[in-house]
């Protein structure tokens, strides 16, 4: 399989450039940086420590997707809906890191599937989704009884909060309960805030050194606390991740997926 990169200088696209040219049965289709970007015209995998491959960074994404099988987008948002339609236009798979989609993006997505197969995920890590998975079917197994709290710790350097896989983490409990998150999510807790609420799920994020991410969702009973857990040592986890969505793309017909369809959970909406 070719597979190509978007946004292939910053610090996950080159975890993705290398993953690529590691991982057997793939090779490396190209990568691109936005219009301007200093690395533009540099060889793909040198600018990834690597050798060189002799693929020189460019800025033309419509010929990333037709040289490409897959290509793996962790770049932002607003670029999503370009994407999609090259999708459409070259039946280009797509597997898609970017979070923070509106209306209008989601939609391209949802019409580019039709084309061809998209694994769309919030956090790649095969670890993070077999934990959206577990917390959706304890939430589903204990009652109201337990409460749901999830805590998690990321690098001093990132700007928001909670995180994305942390709000994933609550929409998995809430799925599991079978209620709407924005109903019973809270989002932190300051001053005199009265007796906790019944059926709430509890978000709290902490900040410090260089922490890559850590996640724990806690069901806290009458006499009794499970806690669930994952701790990412290295960002390269998601390249991993991500790669292996590309390969598992090939195989399938199109439309919108998941990490935990990558993964074959058998209830894949977690």
């Amino acid at each position: 399989m070719k597979i190509g990169i978007t946004g292939c200088a910053g610090r996950m696209g080159q975890m993705l450039v290398r993953e690529v040219l590691l991982t057997d049965d793939c090779t490396l289709a190209g990568g691109t940086e936005r219009p301007g970007h200093t690395a533009l015209g540099q060889d793909v995998a040198q600018t990834a420590g690597l050798a060189a491959c002799g693929l020189a960074i460019s800025d033309n994404s419509e010929a990333l997707f037709a040289a490409s099988d897959a290509v793996i987008d962790f770049t932002i948002a607003e670029v999503t809906e370009s994407h999609a339609r090259f999708t459409k236009k070259y039946g280009t798979n797509l597997i898609l890191g970017t979070t923070g989609h509106d209306g209008s993006q989601m939609a391209s997505i949802e019409a580019a599937a039709a084309c061809a197969p998209i694994v769309k995920a919030m956090n790649f890590s095969v670890g993070v989704n077999v934990l959206f998975a577990l917390t959706k079917q304890l939430a589903g197994a204990l009652d109201e009884n337990f409460d749901i709290e999830i805590v998690e710790m990321h690098h001093k350097h990132k700007v928001d909060a909670p995180s994305g896989t942390a709000l994933g983490l609550a929409q998995a409990a809430a799925d599991g309960r079978e209620v709407d998150l924005n109903h019973v999510i809270d989002r932190g807790r300051d001053g005199i805030t009265g007796e906790r609420r019944r059926g709430q799920i509890g978000l709290a994020a902490l900040r410090g050194g260089d922490v890559v991410g850590e996640h724990d969702v806690i069901f806290a009973g009458p006499s009794e606390r499970i806690k669930i857990s994952h701790i990412a040592a290295s960002r390269e986890i998601f390249a991993r991740g991500a790669v292996r969505a590309a390969l598992w793309s090939a195989h399938v017909t199109p439309g919108l997926y998941s990490m935990l369809d990558v993964l074959d959970f058998s209830d894949g909406d977690a």
